[in-house]
């Protein structure tokens, strides 16, 4: 078993946590892109960066190539990023704005809908034989902004998929006005369920983040187990400040933190209206990038307020706690000194995240 309850005296349950081998086994690893992330909904984007016919960015899911584009029929679409002739990588750009998308090999061109528009190499009645040779599509949902993608055609709906947190992130009313400001990847030498792990609990924070307890209300600090996510946060402390911004006083008075599962994290920090995902994807099992994405009412860093770049260092400064952190544990999980830890009561929403991946992989 990698995972287990023991009882006390007083009949009361402790639990006690995976073993460190799902950290540092290759085959673990292998099995959780199989059973949790070719069948979990992944972000990969925000609609204002596809808000007119033609505007589409590419990204990855799981090593899968994926292109996002909004067609001349102003429909929003995603397809795997692969040429149905040769396999090519079709579009190499991060981003663009285009009326015809043309594999580089050899000169296939796409229609924005994904159909064929010419295979230069098929003439006369070889023509036939390729007219149904479309860009094979990737179900795709957006909500509240967000754009999400599943490799799975059978996946659950996206708005089905989190109980009521759709309807929690509607709450924050800013939302609608904020664009994608800017990405960042870190690699880190942990697997990629230490961060989870790290993020979903806050005992660590009074001893790791010193800027972070001194800003919120760490007595009113809440975290909250729900349906396939969890929820942490507080407000602020009265008086606080990032440089001469009074935070009691700002859009967000508080922090909020969700986990998404299986891998992603949305932040909305203390200040003007703001929100950050961060996304964990395993290189390999003791190797993870971490995504940072900011979202502001700006489109781009040279354009934000000094309240907000002070925010991104706040958040910026906890990350890096964090993840020094988490590559020392790994360091620990390849020891034969323990096999496995202990939870704390406070630790509840690591225990859902535990249970989640053994029953995903049926341990």
């Amino acid at each position: 078993m990698a995972y287990n309850k023991v009882q006390n005296a007083t009949n009361r349950t402790f639990e006690r946590t995976m073993t460190y081998d799902m950290y540092t086994d290759p085959k673990v690893l292998e099995k959780e892109r199989e059973l949790i992330f070719d069948k979990t909904w992944h972000l990969v984007g925000h609609v204002s960066q596809v808000e007119k016919a033609g505007q589409f960015f590419t990204a990855e899911v799981m090593d899968e190539p994926i292109i996002i584009m909004r067609g001349t029929d102003e429909v929003l679409r995603a397809f795997y990023n692969v040429c149905p002739h040769r396999a090519t990588k079709l579009e190499k750009n991060e981003f663009g704005k285009k009326k015809i998308l043309q594999c580089m090999y050899h000169g296939w061109t796409f229609k924005t809908d994904g159909k064929l528009n010419k295979a230069p190499n098929f003439r006369g009645e070889e023509e036939a034989c390729v007219k149904d040779a479309c860009l094979r599509s990737v179900r795709m949902e957006v909500l509240e902004s967000l754009i999400f993608v599943n490799l799975d055609d059978d996946a659950k709906p996206l708005s089905e998929s989190y109980g009521d947190f759709f309807d929690r992130l509607s709450k924050f009313e800013f939302l609608s006005d904020l664009k994608r400001t800017h990405r960042k990847t870190r690699i880190f030498k942990s697997n990629w369920k230490a961060f989870i792990d790290n993020y979903l609990e806050c005992d660590h924070c009074h001893v790791a983040h010193p800027s972070f307890v001194d800003t919120l209300d760490m007595d009113d600090y809440q975290i909250i187990t729900c349906e396939n996510y969890s929820f942490q946060g507080s407000i602020v402390k009265p008086d606080k400040q990032y440089g001469e911004v009074d935070l009691n006083d700002a859009e967000m008075q508080g922090g909020s933190f969700f986990w998404l599962w299986p891998n992603l994290m949305l932040t909305f920090y203390p200040g003007p209206g703001n929100m950050a995902s961060i996304e964990m994807i395993p290189i390999d099992h003791e190797t993870t990038m971490a995504v940072y994405t900011y979202y502001f009412r700006e489109d781009s860093l040279d354009k934000i307020s000094q309240e907000e770049k002070d925010l991104m260092t706040f958040a910026e400064q906890v990350r890096s706690e964090d993840i020094e952190l988490v590559e020392l544990e790994q360091i620990g999980f390849r020891s034969r000194a323990f096999n496995r830890g202990r939870f704390s009561q406070s630790e509840q929403a690591i225990v859902q995240f535990h249970e989640m991946v053994l029953e995903a992989l049926d341990e």
